[in-house]
């Protein structure tokens, strides 16, 4: 079996590499190629374009650099005629992915798709090209695999990856001896993103609204998981400016969610963390005016947090925009330390969430999807051309993204 990836970001490289481990676990003899990062590489996928050569840039930059990304397709292109692969794996990055799916789908490779487009958040006509070009999505929520069925599409809900990924290291008791916790205090998470603008837009109003909420809990004491992509000092001197006890942290995310009471969090993959976690969330989504109208009138959905969205139904709370102000905040912080019936509420709903995302082991059922599908490929379908010296694309496209459209606003992405 042969098998070969196309991911062309960072989180892409992770679960693609996620997916060949379990490949090479299941199928010793598989073969594995494609466009990817270190990760796929060290997973045993032979890397035949880099993705760090892709960079992050504007619209106008994307325009310009648009017959590079027409060479670096065509040139996947001639590594498919070349090596002949029994399936193509499309992993997320959809601007680019789609239309590589129709090459390989022209060429007679059938085509599996991991981390699919968001048709159920925006871009719903994008479920008629996969079901053109896809063999099969392996779908990652169950309302997706419900929308992509909506176009006909040969679709698999195989649960998230989360569900294996998110869990303590350590019992609550020795996570609280870790990190220095009085049993005494009741523990707030601060989860405010992970891009600095992201983080300086809401930790202003996480900090005031909890000395609002201190004036009448004293006992409260706050923990901050530092995002490697913030810098310690300048989220250090952000502290101080507050009366306000907190302690940055460095590790051990999971096992700091099981010992806390409740979190404020950024929209975005840490609330479908602290759901899985069962950890009572307040959820914060702020952005410019301009991009939040833009947002609302592209994007298809009654509800931000992806918990919500699993759910049907507003599991956590959700301050929006101009509600993103210390006195909303201090009030749903108050009502979940206070009210235990609506916590409790609150707690089993989200057990339901993380059962509804299904049972562990996603990426081992993405890897039989994915061989399930290479073995049904008939060779003798593919072209004969055997494109012998195969160079890479030059320089021009190293610092081009291929789609400004890669993700949803919020937690759609």
């Amino acid at each position: 079996m042969k098998v070969m990836f196309s991911a062309g970001e960072a989180s892409g490289d992770t679960h693609a590499a996620s997916v060949a481990g379990a490949l090479k676990t299941l199928y010793p003899e598989v073969t594995m190629l494609g466009m990817g990062g270190s990760r796929m590489a060290a997973a045993g996928v032979n890397i035949v374009y880099d993705i760090k050569q892709l960079g992050y840039i504007g619209i106008v930059e994307i325009v310009k650099a648009l017959p590079s990304f027409f060479k670096l397709r065509a040139y996947l292109k001639d590594i498919m005629m070349r090596e002949k692969p029994d399936v193509l794996v499309c992993v997320d990055y959809p601007g680019f992915n789609m239309k590589l799916a129709k090459v390989a789908h022209d060429l007679g490779i059938p085509v599996v798709y991991y981390i699919a487009p968001t048709i159920w958040a925006w871009h719903r006509s994008r479920g008629k090209d996969i079901d053109k070009t896809v063999t099969k999505v392996a779908s990652i929520f169950p309302f997706e695999a419900a929308a992509y069925r909506e176009f006909g599409v040969d679709v698999e809900f195989v649960g998230n990856p989360l569900v294996d990924i998110v869990k303590p290291t350590m019992t609550k008791a020795e996570a609280m001896t870790y990190f220095h916790m009085d049993p005494d205090t009741k523990r707030v998470l601060l989860m405010p993103g992970s891009r600095k603008q992201e983080v300086l837009g809401l930790l202003d109003r996480m900090f005031k609204g909890a000395e609002i909420v201190m004036q009448k809990h004293s006992n409260l004491a706050f923990y901050l998981p530092r995002a490697h992509t913030i810098d310690k000092e300048e989220l250090e001197a952000i502290v101080t400016n507050y009366k306000v006890p907190v302690t940055i942290t460095e590790d051990h995310t999971y096992d700091l969610m099981q010992s806390c009471d409740v979190c404020l969090a950024a929209s975005g993959t840490a609330t479908l963390e602290t759901a899985l976690m069962g950890l009572p969330t307040i959820l914060l989504y702020r952005l410019s005016p301009v991009t939040f109208m833009l947002g609302k009138l592209l994007v298809n959905l009654t509800h931000v947090g992806l918990p919500n969205i699993v759910a049907g139904r507003e599991v956590i709370p959700e301050l929006l925009q101009g509600q993103v102000t210390p006195v909303n905040i201090a009030k749903e912080l108050t009502s979940l330390l206070e009210d235990s019936v609506r916590r409790n509420t609150m707690i089993d709903d989200l057990h339901a969430v993380k059962e509804a995302l299904g049972g562990e082991g996603a990426v081992k059922r993405v890897a039989q999807v994915v061989a399930n599908v290479a073995g049904a490929a008939n060779s003798s379908n593919y072209g004969d051309t055997d494109s012998a010296n195969i160079s890479a694309p030059d320089g021009d496209i190293d610092h081009a993204k291929v789609s400004v459209d890669e993700s949803t606003p919020g937690d759609a992405n």
